[in-house]
């Protein structure tokens, strides 16, 4: 079973993931990504796809030309949880 982040380790990761925001509604990450172009775009979430599915955690999202929006909340978990955390730095990977 996965487990919630606790209060604690909820803002340690929320410290450590400093380009996105935090939804206290959803208890989730977000995060908006901008690209030159949709092509770009659309590049950006293959390569999320890939590290997703290899962890076998997917991301809600959607993208309109050049924009990606991405949450993540782990829905097993009822809200935050280490999973999250671990592909939003991945992701973060990725851009940097």
């Amino acid at each position: 079973m996965i487990e919630q982040l606790n209060e604690a380790e909820r803002a340690t990761a929320l410290d450590s993931l400093c380009e996105w925001d935090f939804d206290e509604a959803r208890d989730a990450l977000t995060r908006q990504f901008a690209f030159a172009d949709f092509s770009e775009a659309f590049g950006f979430m293959a390569r999320v796809a890939l590290l997703a599915d290899k962890a076998d955690h997917h991301p809600e999202w959607s993208n309109v030309y050049n924009r990606v929006d991405i949450l993540l909340t782990t829905h097993d978990a009822g809200g935050l949880s280490h999973r999250d955390v671990d592909l939003a730095t991945a992701i973060d990977k990725l851009i940097d």
